[in-house]
């Protein structure tokens, strides 16, 4: 290390990443294999730590050594599990899902921010008919499970487990503040990839088309309803003391599914690529100019949460609009 006091804003960095309930002491002793007083003297800054340990703890928080060394240096370090062609991905991608919402939940400050390419997939969710539709369009069309070869979608053969974490997903979107960026374009991607299939005849039943944008136009419905309240509430149960839920329309720009996750003192952003899989990173500079960047499309954006009840208005109808003609309802 450069200095006694690079290596204090080192673990000070790995406190802030840290949930409150976690024990830095405890951690750093765990992973350097060491006693909790050794660690407590590499904290204090009364024992160099090695260039070795400092590689061990920066590859397990994903953290970028360049800012601590005050190197110049134009690379960020991201993070990530791909989804990629196989059998059960799918699963495993869900469960990655459900554990960074945890993650984020568990902090006392959290807070989200959703640049809307697509509908949030946290919301997707609430649609038990549109989960089970993306869930297998993403199987078949995107991971190319074999099994599902040639194979037609029918809302009656609905994987049980799905419905059941994304259950469980949507109940840890809950319990995170959130503020969304939407524009006229996000609800494009799924109207195209349920034409698409309706188009290629890959559903069995032109009756479970019906249901499906039956269930999307319910959800706008509800995220109209949050808007209203400016609070988050499940779908079929009325507006409480829930968390905030922020909705912004924005036509200026062309969104691409970015999140930004404001933990305490330190903040992450996720990167959507390939569909589904998202990249992430906690670089200090980079998170900083994301945030800048979101605060920024807030200003030059049209509040729809609480305020603003005619544009609330006109933005839902002309989403419901959209999704009725497309529906042929």
């Amino acid at each position: 290390m450069e200095s006694n006091q690079t290596q204090l804003q080192f673990f000070q960095h790995i406190r802030s990443i840290l949930p409150e309930h976690i024990s830095l002491v405890d951690e750093i002793a765990g992973l350097l294999d060491i006693s909790n007083d050794s660690a407590y003297r590499r904290i204090r800054g009364e024992k160099q730590i090695s260039l070795d340990e400092m590689q061990k703890l920066s590859v397990h928080y994903k953290i970028s050594i360049d800012q601590f060394l005050n190197l110049q240096s134009n690379s960020y370090i991201f993070s990530g599990e791909l989804a990629a062609s196989g059998e059960y991905v799918f699963e495993q991608w869900m469960e990655n899902v459900l554990q960074q919402l945890t993650f984020m939940g568990s902090f006392a400050h959290r807070h989200m921010y959703y640049l809307a390419k697509d509908i949030p997939i946290m919301e997707q969710f609430m649609v038990p008919e549109l989960l089970a539709f993306k869930s297998f369009l993403w199987r078949r069309s995107i991971l190319q499970y074999a099994s599902m070869k040639g194979s037609k979608f029918s809302l009656a053969d609905a994987d049980p487990a799905h419905l059941e974490m994304g259950r469980k997903v949507v109940e840890a979107y809950m319990r995170i503040p959130s503020t969304e960026i939407w524009n006229l374009e996000t609800i494009n991607s799924t109207i195209r990839q349920i034409e698409f299939y309706r188009e290629a005849n890959m559903f069995k039943a032109e009756e479970d088309v019906k249901k499906i944008y039956i269930g999307l136009i319910g959800l706008l419905d509800h995220l109209e309803l949050q808007a209203e309240a400016g609070t988050k509430f499940l779908p079929g149960s009325k507006p409480g003391t829930g968390l905030a839920y922020n909705l912004f329309w924005n036509d200026l720009v062309t969104a691409d599914n970015t999140i930004l996750a404001e933990l305490d003192l330190r903040k992450i952003t996720f990167l959507n690529h390939s569909v589904i899989n998202f990249i992430s990173t906690t670089d200090i500079q980079f998170n900083s100019f994301m945030f800048g960047n979101m605060q920024n499309l807030i200003k030059r954006s049209t509040q729809l949460s609480q305020v603003g009840e005619k544009e609330r208005y006109r933005f839902f109808n002309r989403l419901r609009d959209k999704m009725k003609l497309a529906a042929r309802l």
